[in-house]
Parts: C-alpha cells; sequence; structure tokens
C-alpha cells in the first residue's frame, strides 16, 4: 500500500515500477489528510512504455490461454486477501463510503475470475463450411479473433479499482497490450493493481503500464499511431474530443447518463413502494450519486406519486452521512470540494427557475447532503446534464407512453429502472427505451459485471463487461482451407 511519506509510489513502465522527476498528491476529500503522494512519468518514460507495448502485440497475442488466464486468477486471488487493505484506500482517495468500498473489491475480484474464465474459452473459433456454393467445394473457413493492438485504457474516478480492472481484465484475456491511465484524483488504487500484476509470470515485457500522466499531457498519447484502441470512461464532453481527435481508432467510450426510475401504476402495493422507494434512496446516494448509473430522475404513475414520494423523502432522511471510513456511513464526500460545489450551483439554478427543494441542498465542504427536487423546470441544467452528486428530481406521468417518452427525452440512454410487474410491459421497456440496459423491478443502478454494459446517444458506445469488451479489443479473421475432403 502508498506510504504517505516522502517517498512517491511508482508507475509501472513495462511492468516495472519506476519514478519519474515530478510527483503529486493525493488527499482524502473528507478530512483532506495526505493520502500518498505518487511520480509522474516522464516524456522518456512515457515513450518506453508505449514501445514496449507495440513490440509486445505479437509475443502476447500468442502467449497460451493457460499463461493468460493463470496470471488473472492470480490477480483475482491477491485481490481477495487483500480485500479490507485495498477497500481501506479506496475511501482514502476516493470519499466513498466503505461499505461501498469493500463492494468494489469484490467485484474486481469477480472481474478478474471472469476473464481468466473467458481467456480458457474465448476465441476457440467458428468453422463453417463453404461447400454451400459450388464454388466452396472442398474449402472451409475457420474464423478467430485477433486483437486490433495495444489499447490506451482511460479510467475515471469514481470505481479507481473495478473501472480499472474492466479496462485491463479484458485485454490480458485477449492477449492485446495496455497502457492504463488512472484518474490524478484516485491513481493509488491502479497501482496497487500493478503491484499484483508485477507477481505474475508468464505475460511479455510490455503487456502491461500503469502511467499517471497528467491530463494535460494526454493528446499526444490518444493520437499515437501504435495505440490503434482507446477505450475510455468518463464524461461525454472529454470522450467525444477523444472520438473527433482520432477518427481513424477504435474508440469504444463509456460516458454518463441521467438514469431514471420508473414506477408504473401496477407497482402499487405496500410492499412494491416500500422497496422501490428503498432502493431510489439508496442508489440516488450511494457513492455520493458519482455513479453514471446512479437514480437522478424518478418517474411515478400518477396513481402511485405521492405515496412513493412520501416514502422517498423518509428513506433519504434515512441515509447517514459523514466520515467514509466509519461503517454506519451511507453516503460520504464527493471526490472534491469543486465537484461539491459544482453540484451547489446546478441545484441553486434549478431552485431559481422554479423547483422546489423537498430535502437536502446543504454544502458543507466536499460533502453534499442527499436532496430530492420535484417541479423542476426544463431549463434547469440538471434536467439535461449529469448531477453526479446526490440529486434526485421528481417527475408524475400518467401511464406507460408517457413514462417512456419521458425516460426518452435525454440526450442520455445508458440504463433505466422499470417497477412493473407486468411482464408484457417489461418486454415492451426493453423494445422502446432508448438505452443500453434495463432493469425491471429495481433501480438503473444494477450491474453485473459479466453482462454487456454501455449506452447509446450521448452515453457512449461499444460494451464493457469482460467478454464484450474482449470483443471490443479484437476483431474477426477469416482462414479459408482448400482442398478438403468435406
Amino acid at each position: 500500500m502508498t506510504s504517505t511519506g516522502a517517498a512517491p509510489s511508482p508507475f509501472w513502465v513495462a511492468g516495472r515500477p519506476a519514478t519519474g522527476t515530478d510527483t503529486f498528491d493525493v488527499t482524502n476529500s473528507w478530512d483532506g489528510s495526505l493520502v500518498g503522494r505518487v511520480s509522474v512519468p516522464t516524456e522518456e518514460q512515457v515513450e518506453e512504455a508505449v514501445a514496449a507495448a507495440a513490440a509486445a502485440q505479437h509475443a502476447f497475442g500468442a502467449t497460451p490461454a493457460h499463461v493468460r488466464a493463470a496470471a488473472l486468477d492470480h490477480v483475482a486471488k491477491r485481490l481477495a486477501e487483500r480485500a479490507e487493505e485495498i477497500a481501506r484506500l479506496i475511501t482514502a482517495e476516493n470519499g466513498k463510503p466503505i461499505k461501498w468500498a469493500r463492494g468494489e473489491v469484490g467485484r474486481a475480484v469477480s472481474v478478474f475470475r471472469w476473464a481468466a474464465e473467458e481467456a480458457r474459452r474465448f476465441n476457440s473459433g467458428e468453422a463453417q463450411r463453404l461447400d454451400t456454393d459450388p464454388g466452396g467445394v472442398g474449402r472451409l473457413a475457420l474464423t478467430r479473433r485477433f486483437s486490433h493492438g495495444p489499447v490506451l485504457g482511460i479510467a475515471p474516478f469514481n470505481f479507481p479499482l473495478n473501472l480499472v480492472a474492466h479496462k485491463i481484465a479484458p485485454a490480458i484475456a485477449v492477449g492485446a497490450p495496455i497502457i492504463l491511465k488512472p484518474a490524478p484524483a484516485t491513481p493509488l488504487s491502479a497501482l496497487l493493481l500493478g503491484e499484483l500484476l508485477a507477481e505474475t509470470s508468464g505475460l511479455p515485457e510490455g503487456a502491461w503500464s500503469v502511467l499517471t500522466v497528467p491530463n494535460e499531457r494526454m493528446p499526444a498519447l490518444v493520437q499515437d499511431p501504435r495505440l490503434p484502441v482507446i477505450s475510455f470512461t468518463g464524461s461525454d464532453t472529454v470522450g467525444h474530443q477523444i472520438m473527433d481527435s482520432v477518427p481513424r481508432k477504435h474508440v469504444t467510450l463509456e460516458l454518463g447518463g441521467n438514469a431514471a426510475a420508473v414506477v408504473l401504476a401496477d407497482w402499487s402495493s405496500e410492499q412494491d413502494l416500500e422497496w422501490a422507494a428503498t432502493r431510489i434512496a439508496t442508489f440516488a446516494n450511494y457513492q455520493g450519486g458519482q455513479s453514471c448509473i446512479s437514480v437522478q430522475r424518478v418517474i411515478a404513475d400518477a396513481s402511485v406519486y405521492d405515496a412513493l414520494v412520501e416514502r422517498v423523502l423518509a428513506k433519504v432522511a434515512a441515509q447517514v452521512t459523514g466520515d467514509p471510513a466509519d461503517d454506519a456511513t451511507d453516503v460520504g464526500p464527493l471526490v472534491s470540494e469543486a465537484a461539491a460545489e459544482r453540484v451547489a450551483a446546478w441545484v441553486e439554478d434549478a431552485a431559481a427557475k422554479g423547483a422546489k427543494v423537498l430535502a437536502g441542498g446543504v454544502r458543507e465542504g466536499a460533502s453534499y447532503a442527499p436532496t430530492v427536487l420535484a417541479d423542476l423546470p426544463d431549463d434547469a441544467i440538471l434536467a439535461t446534464a449529469e448531477a453526479f452528486g446526490p440529486v434526485l428530481s421528481l417527475h408524475r406521468v400518467d401511464g406507460a407512453d408517457e413514462a417512456f417518452a419521458a425516460v426518452n427525452d435525454s440526450r442520455f440512454g445508458l440504463q433505466t429502472g422499470v417497477f412493473t410487474h407486468d411482464l408484457q410491459l417489461a418486454f415492451r421497456a426493453h423494445r422502446d427505451l432508448e438505452v443500453g440496459g434495463v432493469i425491471i423491478g429495481d433501480a438503473p443502478s444494477y450491474r453485473a459485471d459479466q453482462m454487456p454494459y454501455g449506452g447509446v446517444k450521448d452515453s457512449g458506445n461499444g460494451r464493457e463487461g469482460v467478454k464484450f469488451a474482449m470483443e471490443d479489443y479484437t476483431y474477426e479473421r477469416v482462414l479459408v482451407l482448400t482442398g478438403l475432403d468435406l
């Protein structure tokens, strides 16, 4: 684990620890304490990492599946062994309550375990007989997948371990060299993951690097032709800038959202409303609302709206705020005071334009109280932007048609939760909602790390989820065998 003393944490160049000439500090947003000091790679060290990744491309692709799987299994095992230590590190650098940090470590264990399993079964190939036409007699096609080349993975601050895992684990599983750039606010979890990768054997030099490159130096790395694949998770503004700057690269973007929880008329019993209110209040505020699929909009049928709102307000009030290192805390600080100031400004904008603040609306340092708004006007920033904070808006609709139209009336399309018992409505939601995922009977914040995850519209393109990221990192190559007696 990173020391809080003077010695900076190293970054990782082609699997080896290294330090540069500059450093930066990582601080705890709850109390301002120093969590760690991190070394910054020089231009020469970045070049060394990129050159090593390019040189390793063919050797890594030819590495036996059992070698890649063994490395991934090792990381999963070591993450589990050091789970509490790593969870404490996530909480310290991110401000995430320890209960959620422990869950993040558990998910990262699963990501590496899934990647190990996929490494063993992925790319076995698909055979097609070609004698379905006269010109194909005696011919057989075998299609397998091969990597586009080295990957530049750019990870955000909100899941500093698990979203790093979603970049690195699929790349190792398919034998694609990867250079991982963690968020400047939360690099320590990624650097610790480098420690675990460095314990493995059998991967070629250059298979992976973790570079703590400042954001202002990233354009040159993004545009380097030796990195033909870019996997970015972060804001839609930065993601679209990346895609526009490298139109010939294979770019996958997992961007933001303003996820909706839809509560339809048939979800009306006391038990139904309690469940929906609990899930909405929890997942509007978990991670401080700093999740792309945290609940930002509640779209409720008029027949259940009043009863639901009463329960949501009670559940929000019950959220325990405070020190993220305390096991009892549900909602900790945001990643920085600047982030909390932005959320406060957006809530003030909404209130000035006519929104009613039913709960919260108070900032203290980097913390922002869980906030519930009603009557949010269309011209408020929060009506169209991603809050990325503990802010929830309530909307009354009449019927499923109006509810689904309200979901789609957004430039984002990541995930939606639909509370209904009606199977026909569930399938209709799946058909009609313009999002990457529809969660029936729960909040939109549910994610299993093996399922395809991503969005449409301004929420991005491509998919994470181990097997699906592996497909994104690779392309089909066909082999035709001739002269066979089939």
